[in-house]
């Protein structure tokens, strides 16, 4: 039986036109070869998978080629078999993550004295070379600076920041920049029709967005989920059961149960996705890059061109743009991409997925700037409703009125006063507004609407405007801070009474305005 070969090894590129995605690199190292202005050292940088081992190991064949062809190998002659078939000793491959050593690099300056035994030069490719010990790198300075005419240093790595600079500057640099998700989708369905799969193009596009950039990623996902389904159609919700993935529509549903602040929609919707037996660091990353959408079509017209995703996940994306702000958007932002960061290494991945939702839902379980403002919001939207709740609330009652205008009703009975105000009492009042300044910033700024009225026994009663103060002020942590600052600047401890105004009513109809009465007994005092 035949061993099997990996897509990515099987379809490795064997020259320059098989590169995809780095054509002005392929450009500049083809016009070299044909000018015969061919460099000694070279540095290939970039992430991984895009194509920087390649791109060496074809310039080996190239400069070596006995029948080149407009700058590329010919792939048929002697040489180039050979470097194909890795038995060249022109052609020296070294990783550098295992050989990182002064005697690794020793071992090269005493090979690189040998002329080569076929072809014209001879070729060194360093993988991974920002591994090479501190040592390693000082002992090859010299010979990257001069080295014979024959031979040529072909340095690759994904970590440039990590080589020395006195490396750098003896190499041509060429960064190697993320392959497209069409560039990689194209290069697919190429490969994929020259190995008679049966793969549906939604699932070819998700395997491409998945590669992130990197072409040799691509091809493991795409002989991942080809092995999945041997004989079968491999269709975009089979690529999402083999990576552990989650459709869109499943984030649709979260965003607009987050948006309703609905917690325990929320952890359902968390536990479904467990069942299905999906992957939670995977699950975070793509609804992260789902809010990245929403970000773009919500911040600008014209992004569509910049999405890759039908015409009808495009047209729900622009409803659910329409039904968030852009802060809250930056939040849900912030926190996930805490969280994918976090998950990496998490051993308890749900519990951490669970807690980032709920801060979601709930605001106040954090004291960051953007959550404070999305508590303002919230409080901005509860008071516009009771607004608008109270405006229907008049309307009914002006409807009532004008029905029953006939039938005489009998005058509501004005609150009485309690029989005398303790002194105490008296005080807080003719004192309140200016103790309410050294409140809180929240407390203060809801108590500069509130009237205060007298109960019996002498408790002070604060009458706010609306439900949303009266909520806010009535906790027990804003009673006691209010009750405090009263005992502290009088020395003595007053009952209060947070009360709320009756809707569609005047406050002197059901409450008796003290603070009113005190200014008035101070100014016929002051007479």
């Amino acid at each position: 039986m035949s061993s099997y070969m990996a897509l990515y090894r099987k379809f490795r590129p064997d020259s320059f036109e098989d590169v995809k995605g780095q054509d002005a690199i392929v450009k500049t190292l083809k016009n070299q070869l044909k000018a015969d202005r061919i460099g000694h050292a070279y540095l290939f940088c970039g992430t991984r998978g895009t194509g920087k081992t390649s791109v060496a190991k074809i310039f080996a064949k190239a400069v070596n080629c006995e029948h080149p062809a407009e700058g590329s190998p010919c792939g048929e002659c002697a040489i180039c078999r050979a470097i194909a078939a890795g038995a060249s000793m022109n052609v020296i491959e070294i990783d550098a993550a295992s050989n990182n050593g002064v005697d690794n690099i020793r071992e090269i300056r005493e090979e690189v004295a040998y002329r080569p035994t076929e072809g014209r030069y001879k070729v060194y490719i360093i993988d991974e070379v920002h591994m090479l010990s501190i040592g390693a790198f000082n002992a090859l300075l010299k010979t990257l600076e001069e080295p014979p005419e024959y031979v040529i240093f072909i340095l690759a790595t994904t970590e440039a920041h990590k080589i020395p600079i006195t490396i750098l500057s003896r190499c041509q640099r060429y960064d190697f920049k993320r392959i497209s998700i069409d560039t990689i989708a194209e290069r697919l369905l190429e490969l994929i029709r020259k190995e008679g799969l049966d793969v549906e193009e939604k699932a070819v596009r998700y395997i491409a967005r998945m590669a992130d950039g990197s072409m040799r990623d691509a091809l493991s996902l795409l002989d991942q989920c080809t092995a999945f389904y041997i004989g079968e159609r491999l269709t975009y919700e089979h690529v999402l059961e083999v990576l552990g993935a989650v459709d869109t529509e499943v984030f649709s549903g979260l965003l607009r149960e987050l948006l309703a602040m609905d917690a325990r929609a929320v952890i359902g919707a968390v536990e479904e996705i467990v069942m299905q037996g999906r992957e939670l660091s995977q699950f975070a990353a793509d609804f992260t890059w789902y809010l990245r959408n929403l970000l773009l079509v919500g911040s600008s017209d014209g992004m569509e061109d910049t999405l890759d995703m039908s015409a009808e996940n495009l047209a729900r994306l622009k409803e659910e743009a329409g039904m968030i702000d852009g802060d809250t958007l930056m939040r849900y932002i912030r926190i996930f991409s805490e969280l994918s960061g976090q998950l990496k290494y998490a051993a308890q991945k749900r519990v951490l997925l669970e807690v980032a939702l709920i801060k979601l839902c709930r605001p106040q379980m954090e004291d960051t700037s953007d959550a404070l403002l999305e508590r303002l919001r919230l409080v901005e939207k509860q008071m516009e409703e009771l607004e608008r709740r109270a405006g229907d609330a008049r309307q009914a009652e002006r409807a009532v009125y004008v029905h029953a205008k006939e039938e005489p009703r009998e005058a509501p009975s004005p609150p009485k006063l309690p029989r005398a105000l303790n002194e105490d009492v008296k005080a807080v009042v003719k004192d309140f507004r200016g103790m309410i300044k050294e409140l809180s910033p929240l407390l203060k700024t809801y108590l500069k609407k509130a009237r205060l009225s007298a109960g019996e026994g002498s408790i002070l009663q604060i009458v706010l405007p609306d439900e949303v103060s009266e909520s806010a002020v009535k906790t027990p942590e804003h009673v006691k801070e209010i009750k405090d600052l009263i005992a502290e600047r009088t020395g003595k401890e007053i009952d209060i009474d947070i009360r709320r105004a009756p809707d569609g009513r005047r406050f002197e109809e059901d409450f008796i305005d003290i603070e009113n009465l005190i200014n008035m007994e101070i100014t016929v005092e002051d007479e």
